[in-house]
């Protein structure tokens, strides 16, 4: 019966197996077994019938096994059979066995004859099996037959190939007596897999059906077209036998008479037929786990090894432990206060490369989209003049005023203040919308408790909306208290005296010339009939804006100036996963070849606004919406006396000054608001009331029960580390008692012809 040993790896891999497959993982084992191959009608299950003992499988003309059968034996005292996509049911009667294979494979196939790779598998313990996993295959065929794709042979070919090129899979390639055994379909394929033979068994099928006065005594002897672990010839029932319900057992018995009172097989008897065949495998099969006992061990001790960290927690688990559970509680809330707290402050370790997220997004809606939300708002130059000259004018009212007059100073300059609230309120909603993403990202470690989950997103979601209210009051607060006094003393703040003798343009602040601002790839986007979008490596300096063919900066494409140069946006097109927005001349210049505006293209919305963010350090600000049509202004804005106009341009230097300053301050102290009021407070409740929220909000043991799946995957996770652990005892008993065989001497199998 072969090995004792070794006959109880099967079944527990067998064990380990379903584990893996139970809860959706692979253990990728590759664990030793018997793949049967070969021609339609060849004989293939009947031999395997022979080694159960039962008339199990599907009987027909064409092709019977449309999907493969992974049969595993198990040597047991009692006999029955079990599916594994009906486990609970046990099988004692072997017609329905065949009744659930039919049925099993017609539920995945349809009533035709086409195939499936989807395998059944069948587990049938007897006490007349050795434990073997043997394969049946569909077999081999050339014509297409009814319903079948045309492909039919291919399709077949595909299969059996995959099972049979993994080196830890044994062929048994059956081959009827009566058929040339040169052109025989499964030696040609084994062949193709396993050319120097090391695997591949052959099988003689039919030998009581040869023509009278020819026998195959020369190629059993291993002579004539010869094998390198040689053949075995076996006798299976007849059709007539099988529709007679021969029983199986009288039929190994015709096949010892068979081969004793043969001529040509006398002397070869002991070393055919069924029971030597079931031996030899046995045997073969123990030999061939034992030379892939070392790499299945390291395999199964990195699987361990993998898996006992998160065993760990499981080993002492008693789910209705109410000290387990309020631990359990205490260290989540704790975990997910360091995770957020992490997210937020950065960290060295889980670091997602992938998309900015926490903290780092923050920082971006800080520095690069709020400041250029404020400048958006506070360059419309033509706007602001012409509200400039109306304040000059109604200050004045029937006079001619001789002097600026300080009360349209203030009153412009109030207007740009009230402005800058809709940024700032943006900002905080930006903000508050990533904390909430953050609190979600940070709550996914509590998964196996689902109602933890929901109360923690709760609480502290409705705790970052409390303090929305108090920040953004804050903010406002910081708005109206510039609005209340317009200090005129400031130290950075220009005065009259020198608004007066200054030029906007030429007193323009510009970024050090030559300075880099930004390298980074864009897409030019250009109509396919003017060659089609490209992208380039482009670097934006304090002056110009230049493009490349690549980061190596060699091939210089083109150089732009920035003077006079404006932002705009465009909408993303219909196709188009590309973010978009475009540079033009106000002057209606040409921007590049024959375009007026260049349009480029980011991967992101994200890459969009830091790209704009980084325009406005060199100078060049976004467009402003008209709300008036240019013709439809009066006359008077545009052709103002020499006097007005001087007066014009020295409350603009002074609203440019005194916005600046209020600019600078508000890029300072938003974000630091922001952060005192609502991130900060946000990590202090995680960290010192969260808890006491959770106790309050119900039934501890509510919150700490586990979800269902979480339940499931802890007894999986424990069935497999257990069985890991057994498999690899077994393992060392065996690796050291096991006696091998050598493998047969190299055989010239030149004689099979190529398969293609």
């Amino acid at each position: 019966m072969g090995n004792r040993g070794m006959e109880d790896l099967i079944p527990l891999i067998n064990k380990l197996q379903d584990a893996f497959s139970t809860i959706g993982q692979s253990c990728n084992l590759d664990l030793p077994q018997i793949a049967v191959v070969g021609g339609q009608s060849a004989g293939k299950s009947s031999v395997l019938e022979n080694f159960v003992g039962r008339d199990f499988l599907p009987r027909g003309n064409g092709i019977v096994t449309r999907r493969p059968l992974i049969l595993q034996l198990v040597n047991n005292t009692a006999e029955y059979a079990e599916f594994l996509h009906c486990k609970s049911k046990k099988f004692v009667d072997f017609d329905e066995v065949r009744s659930e294979i039919e049925a099993e494979t017609e539920r995945i196939t349809g009533a035709n004859k086409g195939i499936s790779p989807i395998p059944i598998n069948l587990r049938v313990y007897s006490p007349n099996v050795l434990n073997l996993t043997l394969i049946d295959l569909p077999g081999m065929t050339k014509v297409a037959v009814g319903d079948q794709p045309v492909d039919i042979e291919h399709q077949i070919r595909d299969m059996l190939l995959q099972f049979i090129t993994k080196e830890s899979c044994l062929i048994l390639a059956v081959t009827p007596a009566n058929t040339d055994l040169a052109n025989s379909d499964a030696l040609k394929i084994a062949k193709e897999v396993d050319p120097q033979g090391l695997r591949t068994i052959g099988v003689i099928t039919k030998l009581d059906l040869m023509d009278e006065g020819t026998d195959a005594k020369d190629i059993l002897e291993n002579k004539l077209l010869p094998l390198r672990r040689g053949y075995i010839g076996v006798v299976n029932r007849s059709q007539k036998d099988i529709d007679g319900k021969k029983d199986i057992r009288a039929a190994l018995a015709a096949e010892r008479k068979f081969f004793l009172s043969h001529p040509g097989y006398r002397h070869i008897a002991e070393r055919m037929g069924t029971p030597h065949l079931q031996k030899t495998l046995n045997q073969q099969l123990t030999n061939h786990i034992r030379d892939t006992l070392p790499g299945l061990r390291s395999k199964l001790q990195s699987q361990l090894l993998s898996l006992e960290k998160e065993v760990e927690e499981y080993k002492n688990f008693r789910p209705d432990d109410p000290t387990r559970k309020t631990k359990a509680l205490l260290q989540m809330v704790q975990q997910f206060g360091v995770d957020f707290e992490k997210c937020i402050e950065g960290s060295g370790d889980q670091v997602d490369t992938n998309e900015l997220s926490g903290g780092a997004k923050i920082n971006r809606l800080f520095h690069e989209r709020f400041p250029f939300e404020l400048v958006k708002i506070v360059f419309d130059e033509k706007e602001l003049r012409r509200e400039i000259s109306h304040a000059i004018k109604n200050v004045h009212g029937v006079r001619t005023g001789l002097f600026t007059p300080d009360l349209a100073f203030e009153v412009i300059v109030k207007k740009q203040i009230v402005k800058l609230k809709t940024p700032c309120l943006k900002c905080i909603d930006l903000v508050i919308q990533e904390l909430i993403n953050t609190v979600r990202q940070c709550t996914n470690k509590l998964n196996s408790y689902p109602r933890l989950r929901e109360e923690t997103e709760r609480i502290v979601t409705t705790h970052v909306r409390e303090r929305e209210g108090k920040t953004k009051d804050q903010v406002l607060l910081l708005i109206d208290i510039e609005l209340s006094y317009i200090n005129t003393n400031h130290e950075d703040f220009i005065g009259f005296a020198n608004a007066q003798q200054r030029n906007t343009a030429a007193n323009k602040k510009r970024p050090i010339p030559n300075q880099v601002i930004r390298k980074g790839w864009l897409t030019i986007n250009i109509s396919i009939m003017k060659g089609g979008s490209k992208e380039y490596w482009f670097i934006l300096t304090a002056e110009s804006l230049s493009w490349y063919k690549d980061e190596e900066e060699k091939e210089k494409k083109y150089m732009l100036p920035l003077d006079n140069l404006k932002l705009r946006d465009v909408e993303k097109g219909f196709m188009s996963t590309k973010h978009v927005f475009a540079i033009f001349n106000t002057e209606q210049r040409n921007v590049y070849k024959d375009l007026r505006q260049v349009e480029l293209a980011c991967d992101s919305q994200e890459d969009v606004d830091s790209w704009k963010a980084s325009f406005l350090r060199a100078g060049v600000y976004p467009e402003k919406d008209q709300t008036d049509n240019d013709d439809a202004a009066p006359a008077d804005t545009f052709s103002m006396d020499p006097q007005l106009e001087r007066q014009v341009e020295t409350i603009r230097n002074l609203v440019d000054s005194y916005i600046g300053i209020i600019n600078k301050s508000t890029r300072d102290l938003v974000p630091k608001t922001i952060m005192h009021l609502m991130i900060n407070s946000a990590k202090d409740f995680i960290h010192s009331e969260l808890l006491a929220y959770l106790y309050s909000s119900g039934d501890q043991n509510s919150l700490m029960e586990e979800s269902a799946d979480q339940a499931q995957r802890r007894d999986e996770l424990l069935r497999m580390y257990h069985a890991l652990k057994e498999a690899l005892v077994i393992i060392g008993d065996i690796s050291t008692s096991t006696i091998t065989t050598p493998v047969p001497p190299p055989a010239n199998n030149n004689w099979i012809q190529d398969a293609r």
